[in-house]
């Protein structure tokens, strides 16, 4: 059994910033790509940030720039610096995990979701 345990989200002012933060446990092998998907109210989830294993990364157009993605493979955990935050960004964020268990079968994992709000 894996898990996806996300943490950070909030109500922020526009220009301002968060951090989420999502920590993977459970019976890992490996964790290849992370990433961050966000689903605003009637439309598609969609693509934030991703992040390989070795550290490639890769930005939905909206947010390059003002985020950033990174990970500590020590602590299992992926991040998703915020900055420079717009109403636009106000969303569920979705942290995403492709992990191979220790019975050596790769799945796809979720988070829970954490809802971003940004408003004045």
């Amino acid at each position: 059994q894996v898990q996806l345990v996300e943490s950070g989200g909030g109500l922020v002012q526009p220009g301002g910033s968060l951090r989420l933060s999502c920590a993977a446990s459970g019976s890992i092998f490996r964790i290849n790509t992370m990433g961050w998907y966000r689903q605003a109210p009637g439309n598609q989830r969609e693509l934030v940030a991703a992040i390989s294993r070795g550290n490639t990364t890769n930005y939905a157009d909206s947010v390059k720039g003002r985020f950033t993605i990174s990970r500590d493979n020590a602590k299992n955990t992926v991040y998703l610096q915020m900055n420079s935050l717009k109403p636009q960004d106000t969303a569920a964020y979705y942290c995403h995990a492709i992990i191979t268990t220790q019975i050596l079968v790769t799945y796809d994992y979720w988070g829970q979701g954490t809802q971003v709000t940004v408003s004045s």
